[in-house]
């Protein structure tokens, strides 16, 4: 069954405003039913992990209210949609030059909603930069609340563009890691022993599977060690590397074994810095 519109209107000759009412309401009645079925339809295709994006939902639910708006002008005015696209093309022109930067955001807003790289809740690192807890993900913005308690607003342009990592998914916990270099006196294998035994020390790390140690480059000053373990968390990050690295600490000074680039800045900025101020170092020739 199709709707003739022209023989509507003549039957609300004379009642213009009437008529305009009644198709509004039925525009914006179309509108809300249609982004409810869309909101249904949306939420039936979302996983347990990614649930579907909030930010999607306003979108789609606003286009289906903004093209209720348009048609209700229209009807208002007495025009046909082919003569308002028309004479609208060089306006949406101006405006859409005007906000070129706004729209930017609003588009990576979108596309960051239909791939949801990051939820509410999760701590993100932009950049290796910019690190904090989403709080708000808008249509032009996203918010990050920091570990030094301060908020971050990134556009969401400017994190579409940018390498975004992701320390909550697919998991919560993941792997750290700390870099320890020690002399060519401590055998390879005695090393790894004490840095590994000595990081699954900490309770903040996650104990299975536990920590274990690989050689990562010899230098001229030692053998560079990474030690790796597990964090429950981003938000124990800091405190996990704060207790691994006193846990190896006390295990080296049990074992009376001093990192070799300590002697070696203490014999080497002796000298340069007693250059800089223009004076000779102790017990050097004059």
């Amino acid at each position: 069954m199709t709707l003739n519109s022209d023989a509507i209107a003549g039957q609300f000759q004379g009642h213009k405003p009437l008529y305009v009412a009644v198709g509004g309401a039925a525009y914006f009645s179309c509108a809300w039913l249609a982004a409810r079925l869309a909101g249904v339809a949306l939420e039936r295709t979302k996983s347990k992990r990614r649930p579907v994006p909030k930010l999607l939902l306003e979108i789609v639910t606003a286009a289906f209210f903004v093209f209720a708006s348009l048609a209700t002008i229209l009807l208002a005015v007495g025009q046909n949609w082919s003569t308002a696209i028309a004479g609208s093309g060089i306006l949406v022109a101006i405006l859409g030059f005007a906000l070129r930067g706004s729209l930017a955001d609003v588009f990576s807003g979108i596309a960051l909603g239909l791939e949801a790289p990051y939820r509410i809740g999760d701590w993100i690192s932009i950049n290796d930069e910019t690190r904090g807890k989403v709080t708000e993900i808008g249509w032009r913005t996203t918010r990050l609340f920091t570990r030094d308690d301060t908020y971050v607003i990134l556009p969401n342009s400017a994190i579409a563009r940018q390498k975004l990592t992701n320390y909550s998914a697919p998991r919560r916990k993941y792997r750290g890691h700390v870099h320890v270099k020690l002399g060519y006196g401590i055998p390879v294998a005695e090393a790894k022993q004490i840095l590994a035994k000595a990081a699954a020390e900490p309770a903040v790390i996650v104990a299975s599977p536990p920590p274990d140690v690989r050689v990562s480059s010899y230098d001229d000053g030692g053998v560079q060690y990474r030690v790796r373990f597990w964090v429950p968390g981003f938000v124990d990050d800091i405190d996990c590397r704060d207790e691994v690295y006193a846990a190896i600490d006390a295990a080296l000074r049990r074992r009376e074994e001093k990192p070799p680039f300590v002697a070696d800045r203490a014999i080497t900025t002796a000298p340069m810095a007693a250059l800089c101020c223009g004076h000779a170092p102790v017990g050097a020739a004059p």
